[in-house]
């Protein structure tokens, strides 16, 4: 086999530089780490729009497992696992518990979303909305994850005020059994949740979550914030309180605000772990070290490719992902429930590919070089 293929904007020799990243090792122990991961489809169903979701289970374990392996906690059911876009609640529900057993098993650490996604499309009352959490709830800590309450759609349709969320919020963290990961997904990632926490101004926003915190104490672990705004993250990181961490979900700046400054540092809930696992978890151990440098060294090629992976439109940012874990060998085939592997262009996808090699995701220049042609072909680039 060869590694040249032709993409869009021309032709691309691939290195296969990342066969020489540092193996699996153990866990982080300067930072958290949860790496959110997709699912791999059967390609032998019927994953088209609107279809309900089917699920390889078998290599969507061994992703997991994978990402266990290099020291990653692995946050189960969120967007990246195409959360409300292709996987339904009762898919969702048995991924966790699958994942949760899989974690137990091989040691490594687990959050889990907990969404209101079992409700119709629709309005929905507040206490329709609360209801459906608690159930998720329920489900999550009995599979033995920890919760992360989610962005609700159905309750940013439906909140009035600030106070719609607190109550809702508020009654949850009281009937949780243990501490919980609150969850911020901006607008660029769902444009639903446009206004969430009551106010589509951040920094009011950022009151009630502030509010919310500080009304429970010893009930939030964390915050997952996702709103690509770096001086937005470290501001909040800032003003929460002793014990409660901010874990960047910005896909942007990560190796920034990852690494931090004097005044401390955020932990990470990324889609964009997954796709870099073998460099992510070598800058990650140099950072453990005090090594900040080559952290920088490390993590610095991988930045390009993140800001092109989740570039507008950011919530199809999935579709890279799943191609990159194609190519990678991750999974033998580039087909996403929901038919969500048509989400990018193969213009964009080549792109895509070029960033990947340069900062040596593709172990295998062979493999990732003959798929990379069987799909441009198709796609009517010859080779």
């Amino acid at each position: 086999m060869s590694a040249a293929v032709t993409l869009p904007d021309g032709p691309l020799t691939l290195t296969g530089r990342g066969a020489a990243h540092t193996g699996p090792g153990r866990p982080f122990t300067s930072r958290i780490a949860y790496a959110a991961a997709h699912v791999v489809a059967d390609p032998a169903a019927e994953n088209g729009p609107g279809a309900p979701a089917a699920v390889d289970w078998d290599a969507t374990l061994a992703f997991r497992r994978h990402l266990w392996s290099y020291g990653f906690g692995v946050a189960e059911a969120m967007d990246t696992a195409q959360r409300g876009m292709g996987l339904d609640h009762p898919t969702a529900r048995e991924l966790i518990r699958r994942s949760a057993r899989a974690a137990w098993e091989t040691g490594g650490a687990i959050c889990a979303g907990v969404a209101t996604d079992q409700l119709p499309a629709g309005p929905a009352t507040l206490d329709e909305i609360r209801t459906a959490y608690a159930e998720q709830l329920a489900d999550v800590q009995a599979a033995g994850a920890r919760p992360v309450l989610m962005c609700s759609r159905h309750l940013a349709a439906t909140a009035r005020c600030a106070d719609d969320y607190l109550d809702v919020y508020g009654r949850l963290l009281a009937e949780a059994d243990g501490p919980v990961l609150l969850h911020w997904l901006g607008p660029a990632f769902d444009p639903a949740l446009a206004g969430y926490w009551g106010a589509r101004d951040a920094g009011r926003a950022a009151e009630t979550v502030l509010a919310l915190v500080a009304a429970h104490p010893g009930r939030v672990d964390g915050i997952k914030l996702s709103l690509l705004d770096e001086d937005f993250e470290v501001a909040l990181r800032r003003r929460l309180p002793p014990g409660v961490r901010l874990y960047t979900g910005d896909d942007f700046h990560y190796p920034a605000l990852i690494r931090g400054d004097a005044r401390g540092h955020s932990d990470a809930l990324l889609g964009v772990l997954a796709a870099i696992a073998p460099p992510a978890a070598a800058a990650l151990r140099a950072l453990d070290a005090g090594d900040t440098d080559g952290y920088d060294r490390l993590l610095a090629p991988t930045l390009p490719l993140a800001r092109h992976l989740f570039g507008a439109p950011t919530l199809h940012y999935k579709t890279g992902i799943v191609f990159l874990a194609w190519l990678a060998g991750h999974q033998d085939h580039f087909t996403m429930v929901g038919g969500l592997q048509s989400g990018r262009s193969p213009a964009h996808l080549g792109r895509l590919l070029r960033l990947a090699d340069a900062a040596g995701l593709l172990p295998d220049a062979e493999l990732a070089g003959y798929r990379a042609r069987a799909f441009f072909t198709t796609a009517g680039v010859a080779q």
